[in-house]
């Protein structure tokens, strides 16, 4: 029977392919992939042959309409990321949602997920969290996206590549304050590594190192908005103070939001429209 089977494959470690995953790949006439050329080395690597068809986001409308059009007609597609589950922050989204809206019938072949196993090794709150993703390269989004969920209570899971981390670690100091957070890069893998600390803690680790490898980011929630019953008034008064001694804005806001439990934007905002 044609169907679309959403199929997870390992996020590092090649033993953690599923006997289930095997059997569908194996069984399927086509398999959509992010990189074809990954996904042939998984597969060489377990002996199946399958013709692939590249999937991905530049090409996901064109090619989305020609995968379903082979399911429509009869024929069963496997849909793959290069690592861990599709459609989770990946194009393969478009083209469930594509089936869905005709009909067709899609499956799931569950896998380890990069953000689920980072959470579980965070050593923060499990009980409630949200997945944001990879924050947007662009600033304002970036900085809108950050603005939104900076009062969430529940832990916050991020993606990020190694070459932006530190414009991340800085944009989350800025916006969420010096909250816990743990670093989880190359899970699964040989060089696999969890870094726990505060964001500022990271921020200074990482001030001399090049970070290497994928990268989950499990933040801890907000709290409190109040520390030792101080207003944002009054925090931004102590840093009032700082500057009127001399201290540059963009430190004394730093230092009001480090030791009252504001944001430095939330002080700086309030600074900036008094002076207006």
């Amino acid at each position: 029977m044609s169907k679309l089977y959403v199929v997870g494959t390992p996020i590092g470690n090649l033993s953690d392919m599923s006997p289930r995953a095997l059997e569908v790949l194996g069984s399927v006439d086509f398999i959509a992939a992010e990189d074809t050329r990954v996904t042939m080395k998984l597969l060489s690597h377990f002996d199946i042959h399958k013709p692939l068809v590249s999937y991905y986001e530049h090409n996901l409308r064109e090619k989305g309409e020609y995968i379903l059009e082979r399911i429509m007609n009869g024929e069963t597609c496997a849909i793959v990321t290069d690592a861990g589950m599709p459609c989770i922050s990946d194009p393969g989204e478009d083209l469930v949602k594509l089936c869905a809206e005709h009909g067709v019938e899609v499956n799931v072949v569950p896998s380890p997920t990069a953000a689920m196993s980072a959470l579980a090794i965070s050593g923060l709150s499990t009980s409630r969290f949200s997945f944001e993703g990879f924050l947007s390269v662009t600033k304002k989004q970036r900085n809108a996206h950050l603005d939104e969920i900076k009062d969430y209570r529940h832990t916050l899971i991020f993606y990020e590549a190694p070459h932006k981390l530190k414009n991340t670690l800085d944009d989350l100091y800025e916006a969420l304050g010096n909250r816990k957070i743990s670093l989880c890069r190359e899970l699964t893998k040989i060089h696999e590594e969890v870094i726990r600390g505060t964001i500022s803690e990271m921020i200074d680790y990482y001030s001399d190192k090049t970070p290497k490898g994928e990268y989950v980011l499990v933040v801890e929630g907000a709290s409190e908005k109040k520390v030792n019953n101080v207003s944002l008034e009054e925090a931004a008064d102590y840093a009032r103070k700082e500057i009127e001694a001399g201290k540059k804005a963009s430190e004394a806001c730093k230092e009001a939001a480090k030791k009252f439990g504001y944001t430095k934007s939330e002080i700086y905002t309030v600074i900036i429209e008094e002076n207006r």
